[in-house]
């Protein structure tokens, strides 16, 4: 199949996004809320557990695919988040980080990337300060209403529930990169 023969995408987007998706070259994403539902699970020792979904991690991987990197800025820390990562070869992770525009701003140094040229995904206010720095911002459904107030575009699912592979969807395809070989990538 080829890129001219896909469908609509299955939600609106105004032109604005999309000009703006066509600038992205980083895609940052918090987690809690974002790549999982925001609900906090522990073992019986007390060790944190995270639920992800399968059509997140693709949509992830098609970003690096096509040449946009991914990266990750998140408050906690979890060996379980390390791992499904670790498994997705995100390059970016910052896991515990308090102040997350400092992260962000030691991150687009290293990168050599404009803001404008950064998309953020989150989902509470302590992801604010970063979206008001990005060229680009989107959050979940499962968001909070000033976050959503703000985000240039907020997904019509819930986070860890495919939320994060819309996002994808969109930079991919008004970049018009959506790769189609199903066999391309491992969830």
């Amino acid at each position: 199949m080829k890129f001219s023969d896909l469908p609509p995408l299955p939600f609106d987007i105004s032109d604005a996004v999309c000009d703006k998706a066509k600038q992205i070259k980083l895609a940052i994403f918090d987690v809690d809320g974002v790549l999982t539902d925001g609900r906090l699970y522990y073992g019986k020792n007390g060790e944190k557990l995270k639920v992800f979904h399968a059509l997140d991690g693709h949509g992830l991987k098609m970003l690096q695919q096509a040449g946009i990197q991914v990266a990750i800025i998140t408050a906690r820390k979890s060996q379980a988040l390390a791992t499904r990562l670790q498994d997705l070869n995100i390059a970016h992770v910052y896991m515990g980080a308090q102040d997350k525009v400092a992260v962000f701003e030691e991150l687009i140094h290293k990168l050599g990337l404009k803001e404008a040229e950064c998309a953020f995904t989150g989902d509470d206010v302590i992801d604010l300060g970063v979206m008001q720095r990005c060229g680009l911002t989107f959050s979940v459904d499962n968001g909070h209403f000033v976050v959503k107030h703000v985000a240039d575009w907020v997904s019509p699912l819930r986070g860890g529930l495919g939320a994060v592979r819309s996002v994808c969807d969109i930079l991919l395809y008004c970049n018009a990169v959506y790769p189609v070989d199903s066999t391309s990538t491992q969830q």
